[in-house]
């Protein structure tokens, strides 16, 4: 109990747990992208339903905007059809058939449209950095697949996302 408040006052606060996903790992084009990809997002777990509030709050997109969230089924094959954030119901729809693996797409209604590499959660940090890099840089001329590909083979370098 602190100075001046009551045993009631330290008590609601001391059993108040809340808990929030920490900041997304997001890396974004600046201005315009005039690759296939607009960057790229590291979850920090394949929870959809935890992870996709913070990444929209990230965007800011106007309150009461419809928020559409656009998956990779084959990654996210149990990925919810809505998910709850604070203000906003976010729809989520799987890809469909001959879309690229590991992208997801967000629509924030008049804030943007982003198309973003999701590097897997359990990628090693090193890797994941230069993935993100990579898929921010505005000249990189990758997709997803190939992108993912390099950095498996140890091939993918700097921000440009080219092959050494």
């Amino acid at each position: 109990m602190g100075p001046g408040g009551t045993p009631a006052d330290s008590a609601s606060t001391a059993d108040a747990h809340t808990y929030r996903m920490p900041l997304p790992r997001l890396a974004l084009t600046p201005d315009v992208s005039h690759g296939p990809l607009d960057g790229a997002w590291w979850p920090h777990c394949d929870a959809l339903e935890l992870e996709l509030p913070a990444l929209i709050g990230t965007l800011e997109p106007d309150p009461g905007a419809a928020v559409r969230v656009t998956v990779d089924s084959a990654a996210w094959s149990d990925a919810p059809h809505t998910v709850m954030a604070p203000g906003r119901v976010i729809a989520v729809e799987p890809a469909g058939p001959g879309s690229e693996a590991h992208v997801i797409t967000l629509d924030c209604g008049t804030v943007g449209r982003w198309v973003l590499l999701v590097v897997p959660p359990e990628e090693p940090a090193g890797t994941a950095g230069r993935l993100l890099a990579a898929a921010a840089d505005p000249e990189n001329p990758l997709t997803a697949s190939r992108m993912l590909a390099l950095a498996e083979s140890g091939r993918l370098r700097g921000t440009t996302g080219k092959a050494e």
